[in-house]
């Protein structure tokens, strides 16, 4: 039996519709188009429109136990980046992210921040091979950082002032981060 164009669209889609509704097949499609949709890259602040922070007392916890207060990095470009490992914008960032620090992390201080318990994020750091550190925050967060949704992430320069503020996932391992980083790490 022949399938014409119409009936063939039909069973792609229902086939398609099928698959995001398997819950073991949701979210490495999620993340793959949440990775296709990461490429369109993120737009930096214009000088005169870049907010400055005010570094307060927010307390985090590494995974390793190490506790810093936000204030401590006043003067670093500072890579902030808030997620979860069930959230799949997060994770699809995550390796563009793991290759960024591995260049950086010497010059650039990277915070990732996560609500999840520790070994959660850890078993997950493990599972896909990223080796960052994670932070949670024991105290509330700063009043200049408005974070309603994650993936939420902040290049902040050696002034403080917010040059990247990107909502959704991103390529953060494209030439432009790359380049502004380098113009950042100059000033």
């Amino acid at each position: 039996m022949k399938l014409n164009r119409s009936r063939r669209s039909n069973i792609i889609f229902f086939g398609l519709i099928l698959i995001l509704i398997i819950p073991q097949t949701r979210q490495p499609i999620q993340v793959l188009l949440h990775k296709g949709l990461a490429l369109f890259g993120t737009s930096i602040i214009d000088e005169n429109k870049r907010e400055q922070l005010k570094f307060e007392n927010w307390n985090l916890m590494g995974l390793n136990g190490d506790q810093i207060n936000f204030k401590s990095l006043e003067g670093e470009v500072i890579f902030l980046n808030f997620w979860a490992t069930w959230c799949p914008p997060c994770i699809a960032e995550m390796e563009s992210i793991q290759s960024l620090y591995d260049d950086y992390n010497t010059k650039v201080r990277f915070v990732l921040i996560s609500n999840e318990p520790s070994e959660v994020v850890t078993a997950f750091f493990e599972k896909e091979g990223y080796d960052m550190e994670v932070y949670s925050p024991l105290s509330e967060y700063p009043e200049d950082l408005n974070v309603r949704s994650i993936p939420r992430t902040y290049i902040i320069d050696k002034q403080g002032k917010v040059v990247i503020d990107k909502s959704g996932a991103a390529n953060w391992n494209s030439n432009a981060i790359r380049e502004q980083l380098e113009l950042l790490l100059a000033q």
